[in-house]
């Protein structure tokens, strides 16, 4: 078997069965198989039957749910039948028997699932092998279901708070990568004033020839160069720092009320909770009630322990019944819970992708703006290279000569 694998429960077929044309397996949070048929999106829990003239029909569990794909509809909430038993990790202690009739002594050596922090999963020695909700990606959805020590204190995380901290620095970190390019942007507007700033500077201005137009154009270079930083500043501006401030503008109102919403079903979960614990230990009162009174028939003593006993196994029996129905409804709230969990860490999940996504993009953009930065500076250096080939002391003297000159008569020695 595959690492990751769940083994079929008794009585059902091999995942290596052919099913008829559209339909697929997956298992159920307890490990129940059940079929999806991709093409009318019906669930059923019967394998679907490939005879000839037979219709492969779900049965009385009809869905409208999407395709599925890896156990999961398009939409992220898990595939499963709608109207079948909850989605709970925990195994029904009254699936077939009245809870009023069972004798408090009579426990299994060793139970089958354990609950923490009012979360109730399987027993680690007696857990079969869980298959993942997205075998093949770490993600959100399959690794944060327990709560985590705190480590700052003595109480615990839930493991979704620690997606939503996650998600939270991540916004802050983005924040913070804005001001830093914020930071970026008043370093070239400050270099391009000095620059602009020197460019005006009359310091070696009465140079001629040759060599003064190569020091007007390194001056001139500097105006240039001003102006290139300035342009590359504005596309710093709107292209990099204004994209990464302005993303997800509300990002820490939708987490509140995903914080709130998943809070809330955990809070239903814990009284749900409170309540099953509360009918387990009334039944266990009445069946200690209806042992007494049975021991009592037993040694005569009393004429009315007949009638007791009837009463007794009446509210034994009424117990039982409000265990069972305080069990259901602590099942319905946990199937909520997980489904919501899904849903949101998934989303959680896609949030992430997004972010780091367009950060890497505008990182990007950056980069890109330097390089044009630097291929428009070197063009401004351009002109200044060749007026600097194009110096000639040579000619630069016979222009200077033939500007200036005061005569080319050369003076003799005087005659007595």
């Amino acid at each position: 078997m595959k690492p990751g694998m769940v083994p079929p429960p008794p009585g059902e077929e091999s995942q290596t069965v052919v099913l008829p044309p559209g339909w697929q397996s997956y298992l159920s949070p307890q490990g129940r198989r059940y079929y999806v048929n991709t093409t009318t999106n019906e669930t059923t829990w019967e394998r679907p039957s490939s005879s000839p003239g037979i219709p492969a029909s779900p049965g009385p569990h009809r869905s409208s749910l999407p395709p599925t794909v890896n156990g999961y509809h398009a939409s992220g909430t898990p595939a499963h039948p709608p109207e079948t038993a909850h989605m709970s990790l925990r195994k029904s202690t009254g699936d077939s028997q009245n809870l009023g009739s069972l004798s408090p002594g009579k426990k299994q050596s060793k139970e089958n699932t354990i609950t923490i922090n009012c979360v109730t999963f399987p027993h680690p020695d007696t857990m079969p092998e869980q298959q993942l909700l997205k075998p093949t990606e770490w993600s959100y959805c399959d690794y944060f279901w327990a709560d985590k020590k705190d480590p700052q204190g003595n109480g615990t995380v839930a493991g979704f708070e620690l997606l939503l901290q996650k998600q939270l620095k991540g916004k802050q970190m983005q924040k913070e990568m804005s001001e830093f390019v914020r930071e970026r942007i008043k370093i070239e507007e400050e270099y391009a004033k000095n620059l602009a700033k020197l460019s005006q500077n009359s310091l070696a201005a009465q140079e001629e020839g040759s060599l003064g137009e190569a020091w007007a154009q390194v001056k001139k270079s500097l105006a240039d160069e001003a102006e290139v930083h300035l342009k590359f500043s504005a596309k710093l501006h709107s292209e990099v720092e204004k994209p990464l401030m302005n993303f997800r503008e509300n990002f820490k109102k939708d987490m509140k009320k995903c914080d709130h919403h998943i809070a809330d079903l955990r809070k239903q979960l814990a009284s749900r909770y409170a309540s099953v614990e509360k009918a387990r230990k009334a039944l266990t009162e009445r069946q200690r009630d209806l042992e007494m009174k049975t021991q009592q028939l037993e040694i005569k003593l009393s004429n009315k322990t007949e009638e007791d006993i009837k009463k007794a196994r009446r509210k034994s029996t009424q117990a039982g019944d409000d265990l069972m129905r305080c069990v259901d409804l602590y099942n319905q709230a946990q199937s909520k819970w997980f489904e919501e969990m899904v849903t949101t860490t998934l989303e959680l999940e896609r949030l992430e992708v997004e972010r780091v996504e367009m950060i890497r993009q505008h990182l990007c953009q950056y980069t890109q703006l330097r390089h044009e930065t630097d291929m428009f500076n070197q063009s401004t250096v351009e002109p200044v290279d060749q007026l600097l080939r194009k110096v000639d002391p040579a000619k630069d003297r016979e222009l200077w000569v033939r500007e200036h000159k005061t005569g080319n008569i050369r003076p003799v020695d005087m005659e007595i």
